[in-house]
């Protein structure tokens, strides 16, 4: 057994070649071998999203908190709330992030496949974003 204790480990501003606008990652697991699930718990601030990317084996979002926007390739931008989750078949292009003008935490659960959990695309313009609007 492992317990990893609330604030044992440092989180971690959202890398600017992933996201645009202000976002904290906390990474409070991670499966070593055999296992390969790993989880995330990401702040978006207002606005924050993801680039467009994809994930082998698919991903699990949970939102935690705020009001965020999810969107997969093709289809419309889909306003997320806490409770809510969502789910990215693998291979599935998409994006998430806060909504314009409220923050949104949400935790993220995806697996490992040949060492790789995420393929990251194009950042979504600020065009794509304000489609919703």
């Amino acid at each position: 057994m492992e317990i990893k204790r609330i604030g044992s480990q440092p989180s971690a501003e959202g890398p600017v070649d992933w996201f645009t606008g202000t976002v904290r990652i906390d990474s409070p697991f991670k499966g070593s071998e055999p296992a390969r699930v790993s989880g995330v718990i990401v702040t978006f601030e207002p606005g924050a999203r993801t680039a467009w990317h994809t994930h082998p084996l698919g991903q699990t979002l949970i939102v935690t908190a705020g009001c965020g926007w999810a969107q997969h390739e093709g289809g419309p931008i889909e306003e997320i709330r806490p409770g809510d989750v969502i789910w990215f078949p693998p291979g599935e292009k998409h994006w998430h992030g806060a909504a314009p003008t409220t923050a949104m935490t949400h935790i993220a659960i995806g697996e490992v496949l040949d060492g790789k959990a995420v393929d990251w695309m194009e950042k979504v313009s600020d065009e794509q974003y304000q489609a919703r609007d």
